[in-house]
């Protein structure tokens, strides 16, 4: 289903999500059909290829994992958008290393769902490319006879396919940093407390994941404004900035998953809390 308008697969046992998702990409324009299980998935998936699938992690029958596997052999180049749910982020995270192309919170927002299926498109675009350039290869190449007049052998980058495996986003081997229930990821600037996500604005993202990264060192508040936000200031004005913030990332958290996630050692600065 490549030559005309895209179209997509949405897999997900809750009835309330599959039919957000159908409106949503039939007013964008593109095909869809949906399905309720990972058996039905798996199903319609053994006679036809999508451009994009949507996959549910966590279904009653067959795991999204079991069809992202069983997808990928069947049509590598299908490019898989993972929808997690609370607690789900480590699955996510295996999916990634697995081949699937993104992952996205339920419920999730349109604008990320539109920027993830454009990229998966692209990366698609690229898959097919890669798949009839391979198939457009000689097997083997005879070295041209010096003695003979040939015509030139088309130079072919035999870079193209490791560009194209290493355009995954799972293979970022730094996207991901982990420390106790906290995991930050980099390329969708989020980070998750004990699989729940944190709606911190973007300096609290980037202090948090900075202690995430230096853990268990505890980092001074200057440092903290030097490294994350790119100035130098004194020890006074540098505390009471990041004591502001610290604030408000122990406030989320508490919310989000119960527990603070910044320890203060009076005196020094900041670590991440047991």
């Amino acid at each position: 289903m490549t030559d005309q308008t895209p179209c997509v697969l949405v897999v997900d046992d809750e009835a309330g999500i599959r039919y957000f998702l159908e409106r949503f990409l039939q007013r964008e324009g593109w095909q869809v059909k949906t399905a309720d299980s990972g058996e039905a998935a798996l199903a319609e998936l053994a006679h036809t290829e999508y451009d994009i699938v949507l996959l549910d992690l966590r279904m009653k029958d067959i795991g999204g994992l079991e069809v992202l596997e069983g997808l990928k052999q069947q049509w590598p180049a299908t490019s898989v958008i993972i929808l997690t749910a609370h607690a789900s982020l480590e699955s996510a995270v295996e999916a990634l290393r697995r081949g699937a192309h993104d992952y996205l919170f339920k419920p999730c927002k349109t604008l990320d769902l539109r920027e993830s299926i454009r990229t998966a498109l692209l990366k698609r675009q690229q898959q097919l490319q890669l798949r009839d350039l391979q198939a457009r290869l000689p097997v083997a190449i005879t070295p041209p006879d010096p003695d003979k007049s040939s015509p030139p052998v088309p130079v072919v980058d035999v870079d193209l396919a490791a560009r194209a495996r290493s355009d995954r986003a799972g293979d970022h081997p730094d996207r991901f940093v982990q420390h106790g229930g906290l995991i930050v990821d980099s390329i969708r600037h989020i980070i998750t407390l004990d699989g729940a996500l944190l709606e911190l604005s973007p300096t609290e993202f980037d202090l948090l994941a900075y202690l995430v990264s230096e853990a268990p060192r505890v980092v001074s508040p200057q440092e903290l404004i030097h490294e994350v936000q790119g100035y130098a200031s004194n020890s006074h004005e540098a505390a009471e900035t990041i004591r502001s913030h610290m604030y408000h990332i122990r406030r989320k958290a508490l919310a989000a998953g119960g527990r603070s996630v910044v320890r203060t050692v009076r005196g020094v600065g900041y670590t991440l809390a047991d």
